[in-house]
């Protein structure tokens, strides 16, 4: 039997095992290594799993260590999840991309003007998703010359926040912590509005067309991802089942 997990520092509140049962019915094994090391989680991996989600703080060096990667992983400098060939070599991906294209498209939304929050790897993820759905990218953040790094890498327009209010973006991909403040004049009133924190949103009830939580972004996420792992077509039905119960 095939058997998955997930790496991360820390994992212990992960939804994923209960994610990827309601997905295939409890027929696969997935577990939580929770490892303060990369190389020992790594190793952990390669002895005795077909596949791992990556979490925090291991995307940057889970793509330095794989043998080969998407396209997608390639952009966006970071890898979310590995596959372990027969042979032993090992594939990287980066599913954020999927999960911001699912989230949106799930929505029946056409959208061409995308606004980026943040200048961190999820806000990475976006900018690759956002050109995928067809749109004009701008980056703002916090620190603007992070914003300005990440423009001039995708080859996008980076504003400060105190002249976003001149935009109409009919996406807002939010993509700072929960932890973190809400910058003042987004201009959310006439956007699709996916905010990537889950447990601790910080936009939930923010005027605006639609609003789309990360749960959405993580169950489209893990719709790509546990295809990848398994072959099969993981059932949307059952694993949005759960994360509605989470709300």
């Amino acid at each position: 039997m095939k058997h998955f997990a997930l790496i991360g520092n820390p994992v212990s509140g992960s939804f994923s095992p209960r994610l990827f049962q309601a997905a295939y019915g409890g027929r696969y094994a997935y577990d939580l290594l929770e490892e303060p090391s990369f190389e020992k989680a790594w190793e952990r991996f390669l002895a005795g799993y077909d596949g791992i989600n990556v979490t925090a703080p291991f995307k940057q060096e889970a793509f330095a260590r794989a043998d080969s990667l998407s396209a997608d992983a390639r952009l966006c400098g970071a890898v979310n999840l590995v596959l372990r060939t027969p042979e032993g070599k090992t594939l990287g991906y980066n599913t954020d991309v999927d999960g911001v294209v699912g989230a949106v498209q799930s929505c029946g939304a056409g959208v061409s003007e995308a606004l980026i929050v943040g200048a961190g790897g999820a806000a990475r993820a976006a900018i690759v998703a956002a050109g995928k759905l067809g749109c004009r990218v701008t980056v703002t953040n916090r620190t603007l010359s992070k914003a300005e790094a990440l423009a001039n890498l995708f080859g996008c327009e980076a504003l400060p926040l105190e002249e976003i209010g001149r935009l109409s973006p009919d996406l807002i991909v939010f993509t700072l912590p929960g932890s973190a403040p809400v910058p003042e004049g987004l201009p959310f009133s006439d956007a699709l509005v996916l905010e990537a924190e889950y447990k601790h949103p910080a936009l939930a009830g923010v005027p605006c067309k639609t609003y789309v939580g990360g749960l959405e972004w993580l169950l489209w996420q893990g719709v790509a991802g546990y295809g990848l792992f398994t072959g099969e077509e993981p059932d949307i039905r059952q694993m949005s089942a759960f994360l509605r119960d989470l709300k």
